[in-house]
C-alpha cells in the first residue's frame, strides 16, 4: 500500500534561519543530504540537531562493527516495516558482510538461519527487547559476552534510535528513496 508523503521535503527558500543552518550540516556532513527522518525532523531543527548526531554516533562511530548495526537496523525496519530504512540498509548489510539469506528471512517476519554466533545475539537480544521491552538475564549474560558492556548499550541505542525515526517516518509517510532496487517488505501480519 502506498501513502501520500505527508511531509515532504521543505524547500530551501522556506526555511528559517535554524532549519537552513541544520539542513546545510547535513548537506555537508557524512549523510550528504536531507534524507529519509531529517526530512519531516527538519520541522524540529533543535531535535535534527540532538538525534543527528546520535545518529551520526551509531551509524559512523560505535563500538560495534557496521555488520551488526545494519543488522540491527534492519531487525527494527523490518519490524516496524519501514520501507526507507529497509531499502538504505539492506545494500550496506550486505556489503558489510549479512548474506542474503538471512535478509530474505527478515523480509519474510521469520527468524533467520545459519547466524553467526555474534548475530544470533544481536537478533535475540532485539528480538526480546520488542517482545518483552526488557532482556532476561541469559540473554544479557550471552549479549555482555559477545560485545561488552559498551556494545550492549550501543545494541540497545541503535535499537532505540532506529525504532524512533521509523515511527516518525511511519507516521510521515516517509517513500523509500526514488532510486532503490531493493523489493518492498510486506506490513505484518505477512
Amino acid at each position: 500500500m502506498t501513502y501520500a508523503d505527508r511531509m515532504p521535503p521543505l524547500p530551501m527558500d522556506s526555511l528559517n534561519e535554524k532549519q537552513r543552518r541544520v539542513a546545510e550540516e547535513l548537506i555537508n556532513g557524512p549523510r550528504g543530504g536531507v534524507k529519509g527522518p531529517f526530512i519531516p525532523l527538519l520541522r524540529s531543527p533543535e531535535l535534527v540537531e540532538r538525534l543527528g548526531k546520535v545518529g551520526e554516533y551509531l551509524r559512523f562511530g560505535s563500538s560495534l562493527e557496521a555488520r551488526i548495526s545494519e543488522f540491527v537496523m534492519l531487525i527494527v525496519s523490518r519490524e516496524w516495516t519501514n520501507q526507507f530504512e529497509w531499502a538504505v540498509h539492506n545494500p550496506v548489510a550486505l556489503k558489510n558482510g549479512i548474506r542474503q539469506e538471512m535478509l530474505d528471512a527478515l523480509a519474510e517476519g521469520r527468524r533467520p538461519g545459519g547466524m553467526a554466533a555474534d548475530e544470533e545475539v544481536a537478533y535475540e537480544l532485539c528480538e526480546e527487547l520488542s517482545r518483552t521491552k526488557g532482556v532476561c538475564e541469559t540473554t544479557y549474560r550471552r549479549a555482555v559476552e559477545a560485545f561488552g558492556e559498551v556494545g550492549v548499550i550501543d545494541i540497545a541505542t541503535v535499537y532505540g534510535y532506529f525504532v524512533t525515526v521509523c515511527a516518525i517516518m511511519n507516521l510521515a509517510h516517509t517513500p523509500p528513496p526514488a532510486d532503490t532496487k531493493v523489493a518492498p517488505i510486506r506490513p505484518y501480519p505477512l
